[in-house]
């Protein structure tokens, strides 16, 4: 695919999906304690703010308590300017999400295709950059999905490489973002796994792996709270910042970047 500058950050709308107090259900690697709904849901109205401050109309979907992990509205789904890729999470207990989020991907896209075949990925893998789409096979994205979900790429004109994601990483984005302009924030598994050629790595401080995950959205990037020294190298890397609690997401294996799907339209 060409070279599309502004494709990984430069948005005009996203959506996103208010927590449920099932949440406290939600699936997770290591359990540190149940999120509060509440608290959860304080969090993400800071986070649509910080959107709207950024630029971006914002639908917020109402909560579905039978889906716990349904505030993770980036997993389902997959949006680019033509149009949007519902997909196919790993966990069987995400199964319905995709069904549940198609009415909100229709009322914004004209074209809104499934996930070909029926092999999963999770969108939380799925890192665009501006000329390249990487794809991490991961516990909830196998080949089959993440191949059929390049070759549908390809037909839509870009440019998809499927990755091996480094042992011990939940997500591909669990340990990298894109900063935009050519730069990558990766820890340094990820800095060392060779995925990004020469482009600039940001490499995240020892300690803080969880501040890799973070959003750039068109003149800012949003990092989560309690991160100084991740918060740090960003600024020093010459980008403007904005700090966001995600204290009950992580209890949930969430961060930043899965809580909204973030699009350009015309």
């Amino acid at each position: 695919m060409a070279h599309r500058p502004d494709l990984s950050f430069r948005f005009t709308h996203a959506i996103t999906r208010t927590p449920a107090d099932s949440v406290a259900d939600g699936i997770r690697a290591v359990d540190t304690g149940n999120p509060s709904g509440a608290t959860f849901r304080s969090e993400h109205g800071r986070y649509v703010s910080a959107l709207r401050e950024a630029g971006l109309t914002v639908d917020v979907l109402p909560p579905l308590e039978e889906f716990p992990d349904s505030c993770f509205v980036e997993d389902p789904a997959f949006c680019l300017p033509e149009g949007a890729i519902q997909l196919r999470p790993g966990a069987a207990s995400r199964e319905g999400e995709g069904a549940e989020i198609r009415a909100a991907l229709e009322s914004r896209f004209q074209k809104v295709v499934e996930l070909p075949g029926t092999g999963h990925v999770d969108g939380g893998d799925v890192l665009m950059l501006d000329d390249v789409i990487l794809i991490g096979l991961s516990a909830r994205t196998d080949r089959e999905g993440a191949e059929a979900f390049a070759g549908l790429l390809g037909e839509w004109g870009y440019n998809a490489e499927v990755c091996e994601t480094p042992e011990g990483v939940l997500h591909f984005k669990t340990a990298c973002s894109t900063l935009g302009d050519g730069v990558i924030l990766a820890t340094k598994v990820m800095a060392d796994s060779g995925f990004f050629g020469d482009r600039e790595i940001v490499v995240v401080p020892e300690g803080e792996d969880y501040a890799a995950n973070v959003i750039r959205v068109n003149d800012v990037v949003m990092v989560p709270e309690g991160y100084p020294k991740t918060l740090a190298a960003i600024e020093a890397a010459g980008f403007s910042t904005v700090v966001l609690p995600t204290h009950e997401a992580r209890k949930v294996d969430g961060g930043l970047s899965c809580l909204s799907l973030r699009f350009a339209l015309d």
